[in-house]
C-alpha cells in the first residue's frame, strides 16, 4: 500500500510540474484559445485527482489538513463527465492559486513516506 500510494504522489508531483510548464509564460487567454494547450492541461489535471485519491487520508490531513483533498479527487470526474462544461477560469484558479499549496503538500508527503527514494 505504502509504495502504491508513493508511486501515485510521484504522478502528482509529475502532473503538477507539466503543469506548470504548460501554462508557464502564458494568460488565461491564450490557454483557453488554444484547444491542444486546454485539453493537456485538463488531462494534467485529471491524473492529479486520480492519483490523489491512492494516498491514504491520514497522509493528506497530516501534510495539508486545509487542502480540500475531496474536491481534488471529485475534480477528475467532473473533467470527464462534464467536459462539455467545464468552467475553465475555475480550472485556472486551481493553477494560480492553489497548485503550489498543492505541490508543497506532495512534496512534504514524499520527504516524509519515501525519504530514501530518489525523487527528482
Amino acid at each position: 500500500m505504502a509504495d502504491r500510494a508513493i508511486y501515485r504522489l510521484q504522478d502528482m508531483k509529475a502532473a503538477i510540474q507539466e503543469i506548470d510548464a504548460l501554462l508557464s509564460g502564458r494568460t488565461f487567454d491564450v490557454m483557453y484559445g488554444d484547444k491542444v494547450v486546454r485539453a493537456a492541461f485538463e488531462r494534467f489535471l485529471e491524473i492529479l485527482s486520480e492519483a490523489s485519491r491512492s494516498v491514504p487520508d491520514d497522509w493528506k490531513k497530516a501534510a495539508a489538513p486545509e487542502i480540500p483533498w475531496r474536491r481534488i479527487a471529485d475534480l477528475g470526474n467532473h473533467i470527464r463527465h462534464a467536459y462539455h462544461k467545464l468552467d475553465a477560469e475555475l480550472l485556472w484558479n486551481v493553477y494560480e492559486d492553489h497548485l503550489g499549496a498543492l505541490e508543497a503538500a506532495v512534496d512534504d508527503m514524499l520527504v516524509k513516506h519515501a525519504p530514501e527514494r530518489d525523487l527528482t
